[in-house]
């Protein structure tokens, strides 16, 4: 089996603040009400089924069958206030990841919204304690640390195990999935696009695609066409950005904030970057990588 994992972020009304933390950075992955209702309505258009759960992952069949999950990262309250209604109405549930020293904060998930989500339904996991900003840099400790304290807070608050998560900033590395195997997760999300399923020990890992403020309002629907395209350039996105994180260290994060949130999204604001142009650009994606983003899909 394959899996196209949706990762969404916080949904707003009015205003990005809403919901979840507040900076540039955070913004520029925050999706308008009626961006998100777009992005659920063209899944459904395209899909007849239903998103499977973290816990059908575990012994997947080995049918090139391609189904898909929706995912939220950061714990951001407006899964509990926004998303998770409009998911139920469809009969979905999803995954909600918490940052769990922002339990209680403004803007973010309470231990009884938490609650009431894991009895709706809906999986609840680790998303770190402290959201490191790039985690793969911790040493194999502190990662450990970051799993182990996120996933006895909420289990605290759930009463029951929680043995699912995602890597925070999208910072992956095999140390940070086998922190997560040594911490008890036994599955992790990663933010690499790919539809392919792996392991680290006995940690089962997912990629995810993800949808930010300006995409497209068919973009998750095209992640889950049968046909690959898509995926293959959100892949060759992922691996050009890969090759120019390195090079400006912790300065990636500021040189994107500037080039990608020049300006808060607001509810009413067109597509960010102008004309619908993909963000690797203006990150030095390889030209190479970018022609791959010309080839045909069979939606949208």
């Amino acid at each position: 089996m394959r899996a196209v994992s949706l990762l969404f972020h916080d949904v707003f009304l009015r205003d990005p603040a809403e919901s979840g933390f507040n900076s540039p950075g955070a913004d520029r992955y925050k999706l308008s009400l009626t961006a998100f209702e777009a992005q659920l309505a063209g899944v459904a258009r395209s899909r007849s089924d239903a998103p499977i759960l973290a816990s059908d992952l575990s012994g997947a069949s080995d049918s090139d069958d391609l189904r898909f999950l929706i995912t939220v990262d950061d714990g951001g309250v407006s899964y509990y206030t926004v998303m998770a209604e409009r998911l139920e109405a469809r009969g979905w549930r999803g995954h909600c990841f918490v940052t769990t020293n922002q339990i209680g904060q403004s803007g973010f998930l309470t231990p009884a919204q938490i609650r009431e989500l894991d009895a709706r339904g809906h999986v609840i996991g680790s998303h770190s304690a402290s959201h490191p900003k790039r985690f793969s840099t911790c040493s194999p400790a502190q990662m450990q640390a970051e799993w182990r304290d996120s996933r006895q807070a909420l289990e605290d608050i759930l009463g029951h195990a929680v043995n699912t998560a995602s890597v925070p900033g999208g910072y992956y590395s095999k140390a940070v999935a086998r922190a997560a195997s040594n911490a008890g997760i036994d599955v992790l999300f990663t933010s690499e696009p790919t539809d392919r399923l792996w392991a680290e020990r006995d940690c089962l890992l997912a990629g995810r695609f993800t949808i930010r403020h300006g995409a497209p309002g068919n973009m998750s629907a095209r992640f889950l066409t049968p046909a690959p395209w898509t995926r293959l350039a959100a892949g060759a996105s992922w691996k050009g950005k890969a090759l120019v994180k390195p090079l400006l260290g912790p300065w990636y994060w500021r040189v994107a904030d500037r080039l990608l949130a020049r300006r808060v999204p607001r509810a009413t604001d067109a597509l960010w970057p102008p004309g619908g142009a993909d963000p690797s650009m203006l990150l030095g994606v390889p030209e190479r990588s970018r022609r791959q983003r010309t080839r045909p899909t069979s939606a949208g």
